[in-house]
């Protein structure tokens, strides 16, 4: 069975910091784009950041670079999101996603949201 699963997810100050994993089985993520999404409540999901199977090429929208860190690791099948200098404004529920064996755009998939496989999602807030 192909899963993606998130977890890091919680409650967190501003200027704090929080890291997501996203763990996959039945799908090795060496041979796939990864990308980390968000939706927060009335708005629709944005690409927040994204790293290819080849080279580790990443991508990050505007209001997160500098703060946060895209990695994988393939020995532990893993991709991580290191968030730092976290602000209200990045409270969302926060999902991974798999691109697909045959292509490694990462155009396409953190600003087209395309993406084969979804995790369930973690949620992140961002309070005082």
């Amino acid at each position: 069975q192909l899963q993606l699963v998130e977890s890091g997810g919680g409650l967190v100050q501003p200027g704090g910091s929080l890291r997501l994993s996203c763990a996959a089985s039945g799908l090795t993520l060496d041979y796939y784009a990864i990308g980390w999404f968000r939706q927060a409540p009335g708005k629709e999901p944005e690409g927040v950041s994204c790293i290819s199977s080849s080279d580790g090429t990443t991508y990050y929208t505007d209001s997160v670079k500098g703060r946060f860190t895209i990695s994988r690791d393939n020995a532990k099948n893993t991709v991580y999101l290191q968030m730092n200098s976290m602000k209200p404004e990045d409270t969302a529920v926060y999902y991974c996603a798999a691109g697909s064996k045959s292509w490694d755009e990462l155009f396409k998939l953190c600003v087209h949201i395309i993406a084969n496989y979804w995790g369930q999602g973690t949620q992140v807030t961002v309070s005082s």
